[in-house]
């Protein structure tokens, strides 16, 4: 990469008054995080596709929760890749939330948690607009708790009775109307776009950094290889997240 991009990237993040980050599945690929279609596409003779569904939820509760028990355990050796610490430094430092993330996983999170110590973490804490693996929720009256060992029977909500299940968006779900209009305002608002580790190109998420850019601002682009943004973006900055990030960002 050119010296000329690298500095015009770090002064781009240097007088940007305000920073929007959205986050894909490559930051969290770094961390060993398994993608989707691990374990070869099939789990216990099902396809991801046919369990992560409202359908198969009512028609099959347990499966569906022995499959996120399964997906729950494969996260727990995962820890935050420096491309995690230094969005966490970043927006620690400048105190103020900026964070999007399309990841289930948490590593946002617990980045955010271990880098802030005992300060406040809240200015990099992420919104999660898929949800969270880590997290159970009420399908009645949407209780949320940290998600806990499934046991021989059903979950079940201590307040209304309701199925308790993984705090994520399933297939044919809509997102979180209220999350999506705190990252579009976010977006709009902001002078710069990061989009990390993501094509960019699923709606509604990748209307993020486009209203960043119709709105005035900028999109740097941190990527292992040229997306559909690229041509769009301001600078495209080609390699893992782990490394490009600390270089830009500390």
């Amino acid at each position: 990469m050119e010296q000329g991009q690298w500095r015009q990237a770090r002064r781009l993040v240097r007088e940007a008054r305000r920073v929007v980050a959205l986050t894909g599945a490559g930051i969290s690929a770094e961390s060993g995080v398994p993608t989707f279609r691990d374990a070869g596409g099939l789990w216990k003779s099902h396809r991801p596709e046919e369990l992560a569904t409202p359908e198969a939820l009512a028609r099959d509760p347990r499966t569906v929760l022995e499959w996120y028990a399964w997906r729950r355990s494969a996260l727990a050796g995962c820890r935050p890749n420096e491309g995690h610490r230094a969005l966490a430094r970043f927006f620690l430092r400048r105190g103020e939330a900026g964070l999007v993330t399309q990841n289930v996983d948490g590593l946002h999170t617990r980045a955010a948690l271990e880098e802030a110590g005992e300060d406040p973490a809240e200015a990099a804490l992420p919104l999660e607009l898929h949800g969270a693996v880590g997290r159970d929720r009420c399908e009645s009256c949407e209780a949320r708790w940290p998600a806990e060992p499934l046991g021989e029977t059903l979950p079940r909500c201590s307040a209304c009775g309701g199925l308790r299940r993984p705090d994520v968006v399933l297939f044919g779900e809509t997102l979180d109307p209220d999350l999506l209009d705190r990252a579009r305002r976010l977006a709009e608002r902001a002078d710069l776009c990061l989009v990390v580790g993501t094509s960019a190109v699923v709606y509604p998420a990748a209307a993020l950094p486009l209203a960043t850019r119709g709105a005035g601002g900028h999109i740097v682009e941190v990527n292992v290889q040229r997306t559909a943004l690229t041509e769009v973006a301001t600078l495209a900055l080609l390699g893992e997240a782990g490394t490009v990030l600390p270089a830009l960002l500390d």
